[in-house]
């Protein structure tokens, strides 16, 4: 039975939809100012991953990401670039496809725009101020009234009090208390706005995601999807505004509380991927080592982007480097040389289909263990290529494809790869600089396999007190 990580409750729990027969799940989109870059490939390829298995699993799943097209930031680019806010965001939607679609990312049931959604944020706006959890300022905004939430802070483990201490001076003097969020902006020069009870204006960031899955989906529903930055304060203000305007909840049996309240929120799975580094420090544009998807794609197959992005543990932090893509080239060009050398005979895949198949159905139901997943593969390739089994082949290719891999003809994808020749002298360097790299973590697994993938292309190791050297046998 599948098992989730939920970030609500910090652990793992049984998958029980709340209706078996509409899986519901909603993951936060890009706004769509620029071109995505690798963090926005991470959560559109592990929930493609994540909605691939559910899939696979016979849950009929409805899967929505929502698109960002009104925001500060796009405003400020539009009016950089000299173009509409429309032309700005048509052209980007288009481009994130292009990327989503090389990366093998199917397309979500619904992907609802911000856009067109302002009645149904205006709606709820008003529910919230009904119900004494908001407020009209006199500048035209209306604010979340944080403190009128108890269970505030839940899903981040953060407490009203210690919000405050923290809080620096607020210089928005229309605001009750600093920690109150904005839920509508008041019409400012030059700026989009639409009409509402409250004046010219539009809506802030957070009310967007709660308005538009409260359309779809109703009251609850099952998983919320996102990167970790948006557990706090984007997924803690979701809660605060979707609780506090209909005042529904999923039913939970956990038992867990918060400062002496019960955990509890309209969706009943939360799951976070983990960050994206970059050869160690965090992505940013202001360390220079911010990476678009088109820019790596111009140096590796999409592909390997995907492979590498699976064999890490969706909640992990990964690391990006040039030795940790090239050792994703290099392993995900193993699996394809065993469906090259013996072709793939049809196989009818199940989890009872042999010891490979049940251990892998395991795997990915144990809150989506990709990494015991890929591992599975590479035992599955070597049996292949020792045993030269058709029908061992058609199971690799099938159970690659639960997770959107394996899926190209392996002699032309074999073509496009600068190891189906062999390795060059740099990428055997760069291996085994990443070698070195998981000897100091002491990941004595990641150690082994780049050692096997290493000896599987004929390079022999050899380990000293000046370092590792190497040769061809």
């Amino acid at each position: 039975m599948l098992s989730v990580y939920n970030t609500l409750t910090r652990q793992k729990e049984k998958f029980i939809p709340i209706d078996p027969k509409n899986v519901r799940m909603y993951v936060c989109g890009m706004t769509v100012y620029d071109y995505c870059h690798l963090g926005h490939a991470r959560v559109m390829v592990v929930f493609d991953m994540v909605a691939r298995w559910l899939r696979a699993q016979s849950y009929p799943l409805t899967y929505v990401r929502n698109i960002t097209d009104i925001d500060d930031k796009i405003i400020a680019r539009a009016a950089q670039n000299g173009e509409t806010i429309g032309e700005l965001t048509t052209r980007f939607i288009k481009a994130m496809h292009e990327d989503a679609e090389a990366l093998g990312v199917l397309r979500p049931n619904i992907e609802p725009k911000a856009t067109e959604n302002i009645k149904q944020m205006i709606a709820m706006i008003e529910k919230l101020i009904a119900n004494g959890k908001a407020y009209p300022a006199a500048n035209g905004d209306v604010y979340y009234a944080v403190r009128e939430f108890e269970a505030y802070g839940q899903l981040s483990g953060k407490s009203l009090d210690d919000l405050r201490a923290g809080e620096r001076v607020e210089v928005d003097g229309f605001k009750r208390d600093p920690l109150d969020f904005v839920l509508w902006k008041g019409v400012k020069p030059g700026e989009p706005a639409w009409e509402s009870p409250w004046g010219l204006g539009r809506p802030g960031w957070h009310i967007e995601c709660s308005a538009m899955s409260g359309e779809l989906f109703g009251d609850t529903f099952d998983i919320h999807g996102g990167g970790a930055d948006l557990q706090f304060p984007h997924h803690e203000n979701e809660i605060a505004q979707s609780v506090g305007a209909s005042g529904h909840a999923c039913s939970h049996d956990h038992g867990l509380t918060h400062h002496g309240r019960e955990i509890d929120s309209h969706v009943k799975y939360w799951m976070h991927n983990g960050f994206i580094r970059v050869d160690g420090e965090k992505m940013s544009k202001s360390l220079g080592n911010f990476f678009t998807i088109r820019e790596v794609l111009k140096q590796y197959d999409p592909e390997v982007v995907r492979f590498f992005i699976l064999r890490a543990h969706y909640r992990s932090p990964l690391n990006y480097s040039d030795a940790h893509l090239d050792d994703a080239k290099g392993a995900l060009t193993r699996l394809y040389t065993a469906l090259k050398n013996t072709e793939a005979a049809n196989f009818e895949l199940s989890e009872s289909a042999n010891d490979y198949t049940r251990r892998f159905y395991a795997a990915m139901n144990d809150d989506f263990g990709t990494v015991e997943a890929v591992a599975i593969l590479f035992e599955l390739a070597n049996e292949v290529n020792r045993a030269n089994d058709a029908a061992l082949a058609g199971c690799l290719k099938q159970l690659g494809g639960v997770i959107g891999l394996l899926q190209r003809n392996p002699t032309e994808f074999l073509q496009g790869s600068a190891f189906s020749d062999g390795l060059s002298n740099k990428e055997i360097d760069a291996l085994i600089e990443a070698r070195k790299q998981a000897r100091l973590e002491k990941n004595w697994a990641e150690s082994d396999r780049i050692r096997d993938l290493l000896h599987a292309e004929n390079i022999i190791l050899e380990d000293g007190a000046n370092g590792t050297t190497w040769r061809r046998g």
